[in-house]
């Protein structure tokens, strides 16, 4: 009798082992989704691992860096005293955290929100201890600070919930806090103080094609505007050099974003920068304003140029490899820093020594143990579309040697719309290509920004939506006659507008697409722009449509993909986070209704303390694994 109950003893605890399943994160709420094995976390655990590095500006007192990384559940602050130096952890918060150092490297003022919420609190941050700016309670957006590190500039929507008015503060006295500008709409802020912070040049983002700066007096708040604003005019930066002069990036009398002068008094902009076919995206001076550093969006990889101010001459960084620059700011002893993503790296932080142009690396993120350089550099793919409008992405194909044959694919499509695919760093996905054989395919349809004004805007407004869906059409005739393409087994994923996208080509492609993953994603126009944040409803409005006009709304309603559910033939996943601003979980709550309702199949994963998508590392592990699931029920199903 003994020996029986022992082996069934060791038969429980071999099935109890067999089925063993990794914790759910219980801010998650799985429906329909099955468990996660422990087996799988297993498999993929290295590629769960990696770390980034984001560079925050440099500390004038000590020297050091400022940092973003991850070491726990969410990105906090950190200090690097040296190149590959240790990270030491200054900020210890539940939610992620930014900051950015005072000129004088005496107060750090930072910004976080509340489980994804997106309304902004900024606060000062001392000895592990955050003291609150703001009211606690509205969206409150970071600036800039002063040149003299006296005062920072920001926005709050505390007035009445809506209009982003114009705000100063000194940092050291929360009770300084002081309202400079009552302004209409959510698209302003401070980009630049003058010399001496009499002066602010702040921005009015109406669109990605137009927006309008201005000359604010700080003392009385009277806003003096700056060029013709009845001309559709887009402006990136705008930057008092030390001198006094103000600089910009402005697509004026040219189809891309151009580096040089703006008068404050007659409006007239000076380019500075060469002709090109791309865009300037961001540019810094150095603190003596002899330089200028810029980075152009070539193709989707970052060049990164210094300009001599008094010459007009410019060199290229040709040091660095292809990948992403962005947060360029100069150190008062003249190094450059920078944060730098590529295929083959996580996102590190770097500096430049400005003469030299010698590279020095500052961080190197962890990968999971695993070697990046075995990760695939993306391949360019053109497409002809259905108008003859030329459109590309970026295509990522695991190694013919190991996986020889025609492979599955996958369509991972952006959102905004006004954003871009650019190469860079997989992640976790790259678990998909080195070990699964997937390619992976990032559109980068009509409307995405980084090809100019006039290919961004080739989707604006209801009447034009559905062509940027045409696009994946193309892409999809395309690829599906590459001989190292298995046509009979695509798949897709986006997220925000790319979610709309995934719900649309669901729809379209019905025939074609064997499974689609859509995060956070916009089900009905109508719906979502009554829903949407009052503060942004009216910027989404210039770009989709204004569901008020009755034209319109008729023709959001019938580009809707909830009007459509019934079509979808394919299992769907759908990803939201509860305290999305943006797109409201509503969105997700009536697709999912309407497809069970027609008796398919959809999973759902809900995040009840993620906003418009996951920020937190457990969250965003056990969505991984549910997605290797689903892909693997649908995708490299036989």
């Amino acid at each position: 009798m003994r020996s029986i109950r022992v082996a069934l003893a060791a038969a429980a605890l071999l099935s109890t082992a067999a089925v063993a399943e990794v914790p759910k994160p219980a801010a998650l709420t799985a429906d329909g989704l099955p468990a996660v094995p422990d087996e799988l976390a297993a498999r993929t655990r290295p590629y769960m691992e990696f770390r980034t590095a984001g560079f925050g500006g440099w500390n004038a007192a000590d020297r050091s860096m400022l940092i973003a990384t991850r070491f726990g559940n969410t990105s906090q602050l950190h200090t690097v005293a040296a190149p590959m130096g240790m990270r030491r952890q200054i900020s210890f918060e539940v939610e992620p955290v930014g900051g950015s150092w005072s000129p004088k490297g005496d107060v750090l003022v930072v910004t976080k929100d509340k489980g994804g919420d997106e309304f902004y609190q900024l606060y000062t941050l001392a000895s592990g201890t955050l003291t609150l700016l703001t009211d606690g309670k509205s969206r409150n957006e970071f600036g800039t600070w002063d040149k003299e590190g006296r005062l920072v500039g920001y926005n709050s929507t505390r007035r009445n919930g809506t209009d982003s008015d114009l705000y100063i503060v000194d940092p050291r006295d929360p009770k300084s806090n002081r309202l400079v500008a009552q302004v209409k709409g959510g698209g302003w802020n401070f980009d630049s103080f003058a010399p001496g912070g009499a002066q602010a040049a702040v921005m009015e983002y109406i669109s990605i094609t137009k927006s309008n700066p201005y000359l604010l007096d700080v003392a009385s708040g009277k806003l003096a505007p700056i060029g013709d604003h009845r001309k559709a005019i887009s402006y990136g930066d705008l930057e008092f050099a030390p001198d006094g002069t103000l600089w910009a990036t402005s697509d004026e009398n040219s189809d891309v974003l151009r580096l040089g002068r703006l008068d404050p008094k007659t409006g007239k902009f000076t380019p500075v920068s060469p002709k090109s076919l791309w865009d300037v995206e961001e540019f810094e001076f150095s603190k003596d304003g002899r330089t200028i550093a810029y980075t152009v969006n070539e193709a989707g990889s970052s060049r990164l140029f210094l300009l001599d101010v008094a010459s007009g001459r410019a060199q290229q960084a040709a040091s660095l490899p292809l990948g992403q620059i962005s947060n360029l700011e100069f150190a008062p002893w003249g190094a450059l820093g920078f944060s730098m993503v590529s295929a083959k790296s996580p996102s590190d932080a770097y500096s430049l020594d400005p003469h030299t142009f010698s590279v020095t690396r500052w961080t190197q993120s962890e990968t999971g143990g695993l070697d990046p350089n075995i990760n695939v550099e993306p391949e360019l793919i053109e497409a002809k579309s259905f108008d003859g409008e030329t459109v590309s992405g970026f295509l990522y194909r695991p190694d013919p040697a190991k996986f020889p044959g025609r492979r599955p694919l996958l369509f991972n499509i952006h959102g905004g719309p006004e954003s871009q695919s650019r190469p860079g760093f997989l992640g976790r996905n790259n678990y998909l290509v080195n070990e699964l054989g997937i390619a992976i395919f990032y559109p980068n349809v009509r409307g995405s920004s980084g090809y100019g004004k006039r290919f961004v805007s080739l989707d604006n407004g209801p009447f034009k939506r559905e062509n940027s869906v045409k696009d994946i059409g193309a892409f999809l005739d395309r690829l599906s006659a590459d001989p190292r393409i298995d046509a009979s087994r695509m798949a897709e994923t986006g997220g925000s507008y790319g979610g709309y996208m995934c719900y649309a080509s669901a729809i379209a492609y019905a025939d074609r697409f064997k499974g689609s993953l859509c995060v956070v994603a916009i089900s009905n126009f109508v719906t979502f722009l009554e829903n949407t944040q009052s503060y942004r409803r009216d910027l989404r409005r210039v770009e989709y449509g204004d569901e008020r006009d009755p034209k319109q709304r008729k023709k959001l309603l019938e580009i809707s993909p909830l009007r459509r559910v019934s079509e979808i033939k394919a299992p769907l996943f759908v990803v939201t986070g509860a305290n999305d601003p943006r797109v409201p979980k509503s969105e997700a709550d009536q697709v999912v209704k309407a497809v069970r309702a027609n008796g398919s199949e959809v999973w759902h994963l809900v995040g009840e303390n993620e906003g418009h998508g996951f920020a937190k590392k457990e969250n965003q592990d056990y969505q991984f694994w549910s997605t290797l699931q689903f892909w693997e029920k649908t995708l490299l199903a036989k």
